[in-house]
């Protein structure tokens, strides 16, 4: 059975990346992956403190709920992030998280080792996004953050799911399409884990 990590990034619990994210769910589900679901908004996480207290064992110093996120992150193939696009970039709660998971990064490059640039990843990501406006290089700066945001974690960016032109809360719901592909998505990402998975 696939294990996936789904973290909600957006200030609004119905928000449209919100409502995204748990069509996303709702199809991997489906497909027997057991996804654990976390509310940024909701959990008490500190902005990295730059400490560095990481270095000597690659777990952050500072006591808060992102040790629950990290530890579910460890034990799962598969990770799935949502985030509307604030200024070109991910939600302020989203680049909180991001910016703790240095710790993670400490762990895999100086502690365990790991070469930079290896290719050697032991999870998936799956990156959802939402924004207001329809600009072409409305998701190139996210794309970028996301990647190195899941090379942390030991995972690759294995896909995304992008949607322009949805602001207020509940837009997305007008678009029909954009729900079925993110359950269509869901229930693909939970095949291709559950299949890489027996190959291992």
């Amino acid at each position: 059975m696939a294990r996936i990590t789904a973290l909600y990034g957006s200030p609004r619990r119905e928000g449209n990346t919100s409502v995204l994210l748990r069509k996303t769910v709702e199809g991997a589900r489906q497909e027997g992956a057991l996804v654990e679901e976390f509310f940024l908004r909701d959990l008490r996480i500190s902005p990295c403190l730059e400490l560095y207290g990481c270095k000597e064992t690659g777990r952050c110093v500072i006591d808060d709920d992102f040790h629950r996120v990290a530890e579910a992150i460890q034990e799962s193939q598969g990770v799935i992030l949502a985030s509307p696009i604030f200024f070109y970039t991910v939600s302020a709660h989203t680049k909180i998280f991001m910016d703790r998971c240095q710790s993670l990064w400490v762990k895999r490059y100086w502690i365990d080792g790991v070469p930079f640039g290896s290719k050697d990843f032991v999870r998936r990501g799956l990156f959802i996004a939402a924004g207001a406006t329809k600009g072409k290089k409305l998701f190139d700066g996210v794309l970028l953050t996301a990647r190195y945001f899941f090379d942390a974690l030991g995972a690759d960016l294995w896909d995304s799911l992008l949607v322009r032109g949805v602001d207020a809360e509940g837009d997305v719901l007008q678009h029909p399409e954009h729900l079925k592909t993110a359950h269509e998505k869901g229930k693909e990402f939970a095949r291709m884990l559950q299949g890489a998975a027996k190959k291992d």
